[in-house]
């Protein structure tokens, strides 16, 4: 058994682990009816589906009671609900802790069957009706990103599609609780989602699929640092979700300094796989690109990445660092100023490349990925 498995082996299964296919062929070896299997996940992936979820786990005695009691469950055999109790007694993942932003931006802390724990993000849109989510892949990372949050914690485990998808429906809420409407996902959260392509695309499929979370496939974006087979096997799935690379440095040399898997694959040969994604989903590429202050946010950087993508066809998305205190490495990094940061941005553009500056989201809260996990486990509240 893998170390996965072993780590959520001794857990209740969730509804949420389960495709369609697979419930429907647990209904038929029960003695129930297949097509039951719709109308159960119709439920679970609706606005409230954890509500509906949670209301089903806390019934008792449903047999023989009038269903008008309960009309959310009217369509549904009464032993049938009595047994989809017993078998998926809980969520894969419930809420543990909430922050919220003074610009809107939510981090959600879940807390997973093991008591591990993940984080998921909302962030408000420009349209004051939409906002935008990012999940977690994994428990932690292995990346070793010597600027990052999350890799201080070290790895633990994948996560479950189920446990992905929980994110998606809690993000839902969070938005709708907000006003808005969640209208994309990025997998940019814990973790790298290449190495749990799996689960992520099992997740996906369910995510996006019209009778079930019904998000779309182009409303979702896979994040990477660089994992040429995970790029390859995406581009195999045929999904059309869009792909983001987090490159971070135009140079194998400084990229291998602050990625460790740069030592792993070349920038040049990360592109190419971003190139062969682009060329057969038809989706444009997005680079991501930190801004470290004298690291990798010279103007002479800024025309090396422009000339690395010139002809390319892909987008840089540039981000100013949120400090995470002292790296791996016992470094202490720095946002690069905002004026350096127009400065490279205005010589990117300069140069041909279309590039643009994400906003800083949470700068109030734990906004990094993984600060509030970590702060979790540290005990401070």
């Amino acid at each position: 058994m893998s170390s996965d498995a072993a780590a959520t082996a001794a857990a209740p299964r969730a509804l949420s682990d389960l495709s369609a296919e697979e419930l429907a062929a647990w209904m038929e070896g029960e003695g129930f009816k297949g097509s039951h299997a719709w109308r159960v996940l119709r439920r679970l992936y609706g606005l409230h589906g954890l509500d509906w979820l949670h209301g089903l786990h806390g019934l008792h005695g449903l047999h023989g009671l009038h269903c008008e009691i309960w009309p959310m469950y009217a369509q549904f055999p009464s032993i049938l609900l009595e047994r989809l109790q017993a078998e998926f007694p809980q969520e894969a993942a419930s809420l543990a802790r909430r922050q919220v932003s003074e610009d809107g931006t939510t981090k959600l802390l879940l807390r997973l069957a093991d008591a591990r724990t993940v984080e998921s993000v909302l962030m408000p849109d420009y349209h004051p009706d939409r906002a935008a989510g990012c999940i977690s892949s994994q428990v932690g990372c292995a990346m070793g990103c010597d600027f990052c949050a999350t890799t201080q914690t070290g790895f633990e485990r994948n996560l479950t599609a189920g446990e992905i998808v929980e994110q998606f429906l809690h993000l839902r809420r969070a938005a709708h609780a907000a006003g808005r409407t969640l209208r994309t996902i990025v997998f940019m959260g814990m973790g790298e989602p290449m190495l749990n392509l799996p689960h992520v695309l099992a997740a996906v499929r369910r995510i996006a699929d019209p009778k079930l979370g019904a998000l779309g496939w182009r409303q979702i974006t896979i994040s990477t640092v660089g994992i040429v087979p995970g790029i390859d096997a995406l581009r195999e799935a045929n999904l059309g979700v869009y792909l983001a690379v987090s490159l971070h440095a135009t140079d194998d040399a400084t990229r291998a300094d602050l990625l460790p898997m740069g030592r792993r694959f070349a920038v040049e040969e990360v592109l190419a796989a971003a190139d062969r994604y682009q060329a057969s989903s038809g989706r444009i590429t997005t680079i991501q690109y930190c801004l470290l202050d004298g690291v990798n946010d010279s103007l002479a950087q800024a025309r090396d990445l422009s000339r690395l993508l010139a002809g390319r066809g892909m987008r840089v998305n540039l981000l100013r660092y949120n400090p995470t205190g002292l790296s791996l490495r016992g470094r202490t990094y720095a946002p690069s100023s905002v004026e350096q940061t127009e400065a490279f941005l205005t010589e990117l553009r300069n140069h041909g490349t279309v590039a643009h500056l994400r906003r800083a989201r949470g700068p109030d809260i734990d906004a990094a990925c993984g600060q509030l996990r970590k702060r979790e486990a540290q005990g401070a509240h």
